[in-house]
């Protein structure tokens, strides 16, 4: 698929890595990543879907499909990110109250996180 250069640097940039820390976190060979970079080469579908998951966007955005680079979706790997994946596979046997209450926790530790950061 045809990748648009100037959002996959852009995107790479806005995360403050190196061609070769976004290779690497890619799962490809540094050489292969600098020719995505410079349009000598192009990215089959499925490592499109890995540098938009690397690079917290989507593969709409990274293609020129929309211009806005929030992911419509996200993957959970059950095996990368357990807790996760366990809260959003019970989450349609919650009612409402559970919902409000879970959101109301990621909210504080939310806000915590940010008073910390910006405290240190």
């Amino acid at each position: 698929m045809k990748i648009d250069i100037d959002r996959l640097i852009k995107c790479r940039k806005q995360l403050n890595i190196s061609k070769r820390e976004a290779a690497k976190r890619i799962g490809v060979s540094q050489p292969t990543y600098l020719r995505y970079e410079s349009g000598e080469r192009e990215p089959t579908i499925h490592v499109l879907e890995d540098i938009a998951r690397t690079f917290h966007t989507s593969v709409d955005y990274l293609i020129g499909a929309t211009d806005s680079p929030t992911p419509n979706s996200i993957t959970i790997n059950k095996k990368e990110n357990p807790q996760v994946f366990s809260i959003i596979e019970n989450y349609e046997s919650w009612n409402e109250t559970q919902l409000k209450r879970l959101m109301a926790y990621v909210k504080k530790i939310n806000e915590l996180y940010t008073k910390d950061k910006l405290d240190s």
